[in-house]
């Protein structure tokens, strides 16, 4: 079964990891989660509270499941695998500093393989220097990040630029995951 890798660390938002964690297997992809270290992380839910008092501006974080990294960033070789999914949460704003991880994030990009990225996992493609030129989307609130990096930015549930696609949030699962697999289908051949 080929392999798509999934990069997370404490932090990580539950649905933008669980719902490709189980969805892609489906498809005939099996799913690799890398962390800093092969350990079981945090995963946390992120949403803006319906009807608080007073009312919150941005999302709140709960704390979530939890899942288990199988290697660590530093003992992936990247052409092992024939995709690569960057979730989003917060775990990205440290994430983005892991220079192993940086060089998995750039493998896939010059290889051209499928990649999949959903919203604050922005700031990781941006870190590697993967998206100049690109157009893209991602959460409103990370939409600098993908500026600052090179890309347009649009706002809509997704968008697909050759190899990447990218979607908003977790809300955009079901389109970001379509087109994912097509493009790993297309890719295998």
């Amino acid at each position: 079964m080929p392999k798509v890798l999934m990069p997370i660390g404490d932090a990580t938002e539950v649905l933008d990891t669980m719902y490709p964690y189980f969805r892609l297997p489906e498809d005939g992809f099996e799913v690799e989660v890398a962390g800093p270290e092969a350990r079981l992380y945090h995963m946390v839910l992120h949403e803006i509270p319906p009807g608080a008092q007073p009312p919150w501006d941005i999302t709140q974080e709960r704390p979530g499941y939890h899942i288990r990294a199988t290697i660590a960033f530093c003992d992936v070789d990247p052409k092992q695998y024939a995709g690569l999914f960057v979730s989003g949460g917060r775990a990205p704003e440290y994430l983005r500093y892991n220079e192993d991880l940086l060089r998995i994030t750039r493998h896939f990009f010059e290889a051209g393989k499928p990649v999949a990225c959903v919203c604050h996992g922005i700031e990781i493609l941006t870190a590697a220097d993967c998206i100049r030129g690109r157009t893209l989307t991602t959460i409103a609130k990370c939409a600098l990040d993908a500026k600052q990096g090179g890309a347009r930015y649009i706002d809509q549930p997704v968008v697909v630029d050759g190899n990447l696609v990218t979607a908003r949030t977790w809300n955009d699962n079901t389109y970001l995951l379509k087109n994912f697999v097509q493009r790993l289908k297309e890719a295998q051949g």
